[in-house]
């Protein structure tokens, strides 16, 4: 019996893409609050994010992480939400949009500038959408975009990068499919308590089987579920027997998955280019592939290469995202996108480790 698959299971033609550095406007100290604020350390920052976002509402644009100070940055739309973000030990900054704009003006562009080669995410620093084009993006597709963040007035910024927005994928070491090569993300176990992997969905899409060599001699894994585009994840059991290959280069353990944050210091392992390190500059990124469009991603400046799909983004101990694309290289700086790996190990029933 083939293994159960989701979303799009066609082999997919992975092609370039690419990704960019995005202007960000400074943003007013609530008066008095330069000093505010309880250090902590960033996995405690996080939950007391998720604490606050939700208290406020529609009163804030997001969050981050001030490493500097090791304290968490919270964006307010008014005076009462400031006092609530200082009395949590938080430091507030002022923006002028409401959540609900921003997400306005996010799903209007999913209606109507949906074009491969952008990406749009909201940021906490400027409290506005950042929009990304990359060099594939002209003529009659840019104006279609430049007017649609124009039509934004001030929710909205536009950006253009040089390179291509693309997935990851290519052919080389690691774990290699059908023609391919990808990385492996995290260890992890099935519902039942059977060793799997997790990778990337554009991966799992384009592939049934996983050797560990080149040449397609030793059989690991078989793909179990992969979705995308949507999504960006997928799973495969490991064959009976299987000594299943490491999924940190550094040899990091993995104890659990979590919520990535603005600002926090990660370190992505890949087969390509190995570890790098770098920070989370977006959360609920958007990205327009060829294939399609893939939600909620994290976005970063760490650098990545045709290979590293599916690699794991963690930090210390807290599994984070699995590579799913970007721009530029490891010589001269990119992008990378990351698919959430809550949200993966939530779709299949799976644990980690």
């Amino acid at each position: 019996m083939s293994p159960a698959r989701h979303g799009n299971s066609r082999r997919s033609r992975i092609v370039p893409l690419a990704a960019a550095t995005v202007a960000v406007a400074a943003l007013a100290v609530v008066p008095g609050t330069a000093n505010a604020g309880t250090a902590l350390p960033v996995r405690q920052a996080t939950a007391l994010s998720a604490t606050l976002t939700t208290a406020l509402g529609d009163r804030t644009a997001g969050s981050y992480y001030d490493r500097a100070l090791s304290r968490l940055v919270v964006t307010v739309t008014d005076a009462a939400g400031a006092d609530q973000v200082r009395a949590a030990g938080a430091i507030p900054k002022h923006v002028q949009y409401r959540a609900s704009e921003l997400a306005a003006v996010t799903a209007r562009f999913d209606r109507t500038a949906r074009i491969p080669g952008t990406a749009w995410r909201v940021d906490p620093r400027s409290g506005q959408v950042l929009v990304t084009a990359d060099s594939t993006v002209t003529g009659e597709k840019l104006a279609t975009l430049t007017k649609a963040v124009g039509d934004a007035g001030g929710k909205a910024k536009l950006a253009r990068t040089g390179g291509r927005l693309r997935p990851l994928i290519s052919g080389g070491d690691a774990i290699w499919g059908q023609g391919l090569r990808c990385s492996l993300g995290f260890n992890v176990h099935d519902s039942e308590g059977n060793p799997a992997l997790l990778t990337a969905g554009h991966c799992g899409v384009a592939t049934n089987d996983w050797w560990e060599d080149s040449s397609n001699y030793q059989h690991i894994a078989t793909t179990q579920g992969a979705d995308f585009p949507g999504h960006d994840y997928s799973w495969a059991s490991y064959d009976p027997g299987v000594d299943s290959p490491s999924a940190i280069n550094t040899g990091q353990d993995i104890t659990g998955a979590g919520e990535a944050t603005v600002g926090e210091q990660v370190t992505r392992s890949g087969s390509t280019t190995d570890v790098h390190e770098g920070t989370v500059t977006g959360l609920n990124a958007t990205v327009n592939y060829e294939e399609g469009s893939v939600y909620g991603l994290i976005d970063t400046d760490v650098c990545a290469e045709p290979g590293d799909s599916g690699g794991s983004l963690y930090d210390g101990e807290t599994a984070l995202g699995l590579t799913s694309g970007g721009s530029g290289d490891c010589s001269s700086g990119g992008e990378t996108f990351f698919q959430p790996v809550p949200d993966a190990l939530a779709a299949y029933g799976l644990t980690l480790p």
